[in-house]
């Protein structure tokens, strides 16, 4: 299986522990990421621009330059997922705004890439019957709580990844796993997203209420596919801590990292050292 492969800014930055197990799975279930040559931002997020075109000229950009390699992207982070599908979808539906992108572009695209998420790619092509079968080692003592957020699903005609308000396909993969899936109410609310750069008391109320939660329900961990999510669930937790001595803190990792570790990744190669609430103790302790 070769697809195209967008890492995206933050992947190639400060999530290169994402990046970096999600090439390792993919090589361990017998997929070729070949990665875009030259690739640039996608342009963040298509609703945070007003003008309707010309937010779509970076992601249309990328999608366009994936069919040199195949007819299927893969994106990981949320955002990029996000930005890129519904771009896509805009040039599968507007004709005219289709023409006015490709007119400025001088680059022919018509909406045929088919933008995939890796989730999507072992559910509906590997299949979770099959990474059960390729697990050796099984986190059967650790309590998962899965956390999408708001952009791996919604808006949902234009997503299509997963039933908005009640998916499954991160808690179908973490049982392939072994793991013991907490029932996460939360799982699908907002971490307060960009609201941490100017409304951070936004922001940090957000992810409180989500780490609360998944501390009272049990969870040894949270996971994400989210870069930004990591990072305000991550970095709140620290500043939790040290505002009012919160007492249970849950590290959040990338869906990769487990699914890398329970495939056979040798521990030191999944990044875990750099997460600020340190998962090390718990993921590495099991058994």
């Amino acid at each position: 299986m070769r697809l195209a492969y967008y890492p995206g800014c933050t992947l190639a930055s400060k999530a290169k522990a994402f990046d970096q197990t999600t090439r390792w799975v993919a090589h361990a279930l017998g997929i070729e990421l070949v990665e875009l040559p030259e690739w640039q931002c996608c342009g963040g997020l298509v609703p945070q621009v007003t003008d309707a075109v010309m937010g779509l000229l970076a992601p249309v950009r990328i999608l366009a330059d994936a069919q040199t390699i195949s007819d299927k992207l893969l994106t990981l982070c949320s955002f990029c997922y996000n930005t890129l599908k519904r771009a896509n979808w805009v040039m599968q539906q507007d004709t005219e705004r289709r023409q006015k992108v490709t007119d400025f572009l001088e680059q022919p695209y018509d909406g045929t890439t088919q933008v995939l998420h890796l989730l999507e790619v072992l559910r509906d092509t590997i299949g979770f019957d099959t990474v059960r079968q390729r697990v050796v080692r099984p986190l059967t003592e650790l309590k998962v709580a899965p956390y999408y957020g708001c952009l791996l699903l919604r808006p949902p005609k234009e997503i299509g990844l997963d039933d908005p308000e009640e998916p499954t396909v991160m808690e179908q993969l973490l049982t392939a796993l072994g793991c013991a899936v907490v029932d996460f109410p939360r799982k699908v609310e907002c971490c307060g997203s960009f609201m941490i750069v100017n409304r951070p008391e936004i922001a940090a109320q957000c992810c409180t209420t989500i780490v609360r939660s998944a501390a009272q329900l049990g969870a040894d961990v949270l996971v994400t596919s989210c870069p930004l999510c990591q990072f305000n669930l991550d970095w709140q937790q620290v500043r939790m801590v040290e505002s009012n001595g919160e007492g249970k803190t849950v590290p959040v990792l990338y869906f990769t990292q487990l699914l890398a570790l329970a495939l056979g990744a040798e521990p030191f190669t999944l990044g875990l050292e750099h997460h600020l609430i340190d998962p090390r103790p718990i993921v590495l302790g099991m058994g």
